[in-house]
């Protein structure tokens, strides 16, 4: 191990024991929703979303997320919603149906639906040829009114590109680009079947820039087979290198019983638990001490990127995309599997892509499930986000958002922190904080508040 990784490699029994103190098991969910979606169900249908939507207000702001199902070659690592095609013709197929929902949705926000931030995801949009490019973008601005400085975000395979994709996105409007690399090493790309020189991940990170986009973010993974700290940092050093406007962070989620492509990883080469947290830690180190500021759990900007501005202001925000500065209260999800956040609830599109098609094209909302907010689902979401997004919460807000339910709450944290907690959890003043030393493990700390885990129904991924 290197001198560098030694420190954190010191921590590593405290951390074990630190968890096995919280009382709660590694495996828990990522918290980019509350409730998350295992509990979604069939109760929230079509007609319910169709009444989100009239509930709209005239001055709404909306984000829009777009999922394409389809890649081109499929990533061992990915637990996404997404299916391998060697042809275009079944994708070509879906955006016909893409475009037949974005004009039922369109039409029912009618006179409310400004649009402050797009985001295509996947499965790879980057697959995209220039014309459906081009044309997703007009049917988008044809049914929504997209505010003067709306954001357009774009996932972007590098292997997938070529100028006249980059030429094609830039036209649309896209502002940031967010590219996967995940790690440089040969070996490890083997291992995961994602090879892509550090080439043509630079070459593209210049395309981008000199048609004007204006961020550029890089996802790092840790975790995955082969990694150690030093291939890690090694990684590290050669993204740096790109000066990329924010870094990604995020830990190999290793769920084979739900993807089940993941079982072409050898298990006997993924890094333990312990090795997980040297490499997370040495790695953010590594970027902060390049003049990045750590946002969260697992994000990094630098000083003059809006998430940076946002995350100093309190208004960084955790989404289905992660953390964003996105401030929209109401995100509608496009595309199969997609899924939207309404201030009354949750709702998911159906998954199965012939289905969704078959649906959308009929003119109906393509809705399969959801879950409506409770008071205490909003408070408890609230309490999960400004743990996720700022390692603390203030217990004054609290009560005063949510009253009596806050109140509750309060007693609960209360407890939590009085009674240790594994030490993940103190109060501070009038705020629950995350101790520093703690804040690897913040997502076993937002599972202290969440109750639909305590029934243990789905399974999530470890905790680091």
């Amino acid at each position: 191990m290197s001198s560098a990784a030694a420190p954190i490699a010191a921590t590593i029994d405290k951390t074990r024991t630190t968890l096995a103190a919280a009382g709660l098991g590694d495996n828990v969910p990522r918290y980019t929703s509350y409730p998350t979606a295992p509990h979604f169900h069939p109760g929230v249908d079509a007609v319910t979303v169709r009444g989100w939507m009239d509930a709209l207000e005239g001055d709404d702001e909306i984000s829009l997320y777009l999922h394409i199902p389809y890649c081109d070659r499929l990533c061992w690592f990915c637990a996404c919603h997404t299916k391998q095609t060697r042809h275009y013709a079944p994708v070509a197929t879906f955006l016909r149906s893409l475009h037949r929902e974005i004009e039922t949705v369109g039409r029912l926000v009618s006179g409310r639906r400004r649009i402050r931030a797009v985001h295509f995801g996947g499965g790879s949009p980057t697959m995209l040829k220039p014309d459906d490019i081009l044309m997703l973008g007009k049917v988008l601005r044809d049914r929504f009114d997209f505010l003067d400085d709306a954001s357009l975000s774009v996932e972007i395979d590098p292997n997938d590109m070529d100028e006249g994709r980059l030429d094609a996105f830039a036209a649309i409007g896209m502002t940031r680009a967010s590219l996967g690399v995940q790690d440089f090493d040969p070996k490890v790309q083997k291992a995961i079947n994602r090879e892509q020189s550090f080439a043509l991940t630079k070459g593209i990170v210049g395309a981008v820039r000199a048609r004007g986009v204006g961020s550029v973010n890089l996802d790092l993974l840790y975790g995955l087979p082969h990694q150690t700290c030093e291939s890690v940092a090694a990684t590290v050093a050669r993204a740096l290198t790109l000066a990329p406007d924010r870094l990604a962070l995020f830990g190999y989620a290793h769920v084979p019983w739900f993807k089940k492509h993941q079982t072409m990883i050898d298990e006997a080469c993924l890094p333990d638990s312990a090795a997980r947290l040297a490499q997370s830690q040495l790695a953010a180190r590594l970027i902060v001490s390049a003049g990045y500021e750590a946002l969260g759990l697992d994000h990094f900007a630098k000083p003059q990127d809006a998430l940076a501005v946002a995350a100093r202001a309190g208004r960084i925000r955790r989404n289905f995309q992660g953390y964003t500065e996105d401030q929209c209260e109401t995100l509608i999800g496009l595309g199969p599997s997609s899924i939207s956040r309404y201030r009354e609830g949750h709702a998911q599109n159906i998954v199965a892509t012939g289905e969704y098609e078959k649906t959308v094209n009929s003119g109906q909302l393509a809705t399969a499930r959801g879950i409506e907010f409770s008071l205490d689902d909003l408070a408890r979401g609230w309490i999960i986000e400004g743990l996720m997004c700022n390692f603390a919460f203030s217990a004054i807000d609290l009560v005063e958002r949510f009253g009596t339910v806050g109140q509750t709450l309060l007693c609960e944290a209360s407890r939590l922190a009085i009674n240790g907690a594994g030490g993940l959890l103190r109060l501070d003043g009038e705020n629950f904080v995350v101790p520093h030393e703690s804040r690897p493990l913040v997502r076993t700390v937002a599972a202290k508040f969440d109750t639909y885990l305590r029934d243990r129904t789905g399974r999530h991924s470890v905790a680091v």
